[in-house]
């Protein structure tokens, strides 16, 4: 999941957005939205439940291998998504998954806030549409509240290739790099019916940031149980998408102890092999992930300011990256800690978005929701924000990193920790990841 949160907001703002400013829901709200501050918009992730490593077909497509972390001794074994960039051959090395999509819409306190309005732009982003990877017009800067910084050289033997954002990301993480490379991992989507789900008092609010974006936020125990009941209809060898819009999650019992903007999950699913004792070890395991487009100005600061990439396709980059690292919510690592994301405080698993949330680049066309924020300032910049990918090699300690692209610049440690390389401005990442207890 992702949290992040709004600032304050003049009165006459909040009205002006209520009656007067576009923005992304429909509907006369039946209570004021609450403004929330900037301080308390905090970007996180997570997981949710978890599963045991089968010898199973009935999920989708994976491979495992292991790596030995040369700081502890401990060889880390790992699930990821796709074929096997160490021993795979020719066109077995290509691998398509297919991704269904349920545009989610969701009924809260007088106001709509529909997963169609943003579907086709989704569908047009990066994380399904093709773009060269090459170079990228701006990437966030390294000053602390990560605002927009120049771009610049992105994958140099990737240049000029068509990719999907995650076909890009797990070629330049196993160096599978360049025109004679037949590795792939590639997204076909397929929409689904919309569902409409309907959030009662009790269970979420509305809250408006600090320029007026109006969103609804959810209790996230109570939002996870009913994205769970529509798993009933999923393909296990599909990737389950549920998009929303402008729709995130709290913790505990404070609205503003929020803003969860995504999270993926996995778990055996009863019914169809799993936990039976006919399985034969082919359980079915289904993989899912829920994500949130988020509006400009809702994070993002003003004219590429503070959470400049938080923003459109941020969440679902993440959780989809993670996803393809992580399928079954096992692959352990040594524990790792970041100042960039001191959310996740000392953790020892490998989610390959979670210490970069907020740090990421443009790539793409976007014409939708460009306009002013609802408050008139201008946070849309005319692309999509895919976000920064950790690599395996930071978690494994692995310095040199021989397993990855090459950096842009020549570096003792050979190969880049993350999708941005150099033009990640973060010390903490030209280098493998330091511990925590």
């Amino acid at each position: 999941m992702t949290y992040r949160k709004p600032g304050p907001s003049l009165c006459a703002i909040l009205v002006a957005t209520i009656h007067t400013a576009a923005f992304a829901a429909s509907g006369t709200p039946t209570v004021q939205p609450q403004v929330i501050d900037d301080s308390q918009l905090e970007a996180l992730t997570t997981t949710v439940g978890g599963a045991s490593l089968l010898p199973t077909t009935r999920t989708v497509a994976h491979w495992w291998a292991s790596t030995l972390d040369p700081h502890n001794g401990v060889t880390y074994g790992y699930n990821m998504v796709g074929a096997n960039p160490f021993s795979c051959k020719g066109s077995e090395c290509s691998v398509t998954i297919e991704v269904d999509i349920t545009p989610v819409i969701v009924n809260i306190d007088g106001l709509t806030f529909s997963g169609l309005d943003v579907l086709d732009a989704t569908l047009a982003s990066p994380v399904f549409s093709n773009n060269d990877y090459g170079s990228t017009a701006f990437a966030t800067s390294g000053a602390p509240n990560i605002p927009r910084g120049a771009g610049g050289t992105l994958s140099q033997r990737d240049a000029g290739i068509p990719l999907q954002l995650e076909d890009a990301t797990m070629r330049a993480q196993f160096n599978r790099t360049g025109s004679g490379s037949t590795y792939h991992l590639i997204l076909h989507p397929n929409v689904r019916p919309a569902v409409t789900i309907n959030v009662p008092p009790n269970q979420g609010t509305l809250l408006v940031s600090g320029r007026g974006v109006v969103f609804a936020d959810v209790d996230v125990v109570w939002w996870a149980a009913r994205i769970n009941n529509l798993l009933t209809q999923a393909d296990a060898t599909h990737l389950p998408i549920y998009l929303t819009d402008n729709v995130v999650l709290f913790v505990g019992k404070s609205v503003f102890n929020c803003c969860v903007i995504g999270f993926h999950g996995t778990g055996e699913v009863v019914g169809r092999g799993a936990g039976s004792t006919n399985s034969n070890g082919n359980a079915v395991v289904q993989t899912f992930a829920w994500a949130s487009w988020t509006q400009p100005g809702f994070f993002a600061r003003a004219n590429g300011g503070t959470d400049w990439a938080l923003q459109d396709i941020h969440a679902l980059s993440h959780e989809i990256s993670e996803w393809a690292d992580d399928p079954f919510i096992n692959n352990t690592v040594e524990p790792w800690l970041t100042p960039t994301a001191p959310q996740y405080g000392c953790s020892g698993v490998l989610e390959t978005g979670d210490p970069v949330v907020g740090i990421g680049f443009a790539m793409g066309k976007n014409t939708f929701e460009q306009g002013p924020n609802p408050n008139g300032t201008q946070s849309a910049d005319g692309y999509y924000h895919p976000e920064d990918e950790v690599f395996l090699p930071w978690f494994m300690r692995l310095a040199p990193n021989n397993v990855s692209e090459p950096a842009q610049a020549t570096s003792a440690d050979v190969g880049r920790y993350t999708l941005m390389g150099d033009l990640n401005r973060f010390g903490g990442f030209q280098q493998p990841a330091t511990g925590c207890q």
